[in-house]
């Protein structure tokens, strides 16, 4: 999801490049950034606190992807792909850090 956000914002107008385009690139890159990183640490509780953060993260790239499309910067086809895959990761985070509370 990130290779294609990166090649996707590159079709985004230049005078976005420090705004929205800046923002949309460092939201999605936190996300798999955050669970390695969560990964990495020693407890669980440590590790739900990195995916509670790449969750935020995830929702903040799909309000920036909703605003994109919404001002013409995405396609029908460019949101649908975005949106189905920014759902399926919260959901995925969502479960693992329901599984790790329960541990």
């Amino acid at each position: 999801m990130v290779t294609e956000t990166y090649l996707v914002t590159k079709g985004f107008p230049k005078d976005e490049l420090f705004g929205l385009v800046s923002q949309i690139r460092r939201c999605v890159i936190s996300i798999p950034s955050n669970i390695a990183e969560g990964c990495g640490r020693k407890t669980n509780k440590d590790f739900s606190n990195f995916l509670g953060i790449s969750l935020g993260s995830c929702f903040e790239f799909e309000t920036q992807i909703i605003i994109s499309k919404n001002i013409g910067y995405l396609t029908n086809e460019q949101f649908t792909v975005l949106e189905s895959e920014i759902q399926h990761i919260q959901n995925m985070i969502i479960k693992l850090q329901s599984s790790l509370e329960n541990k």
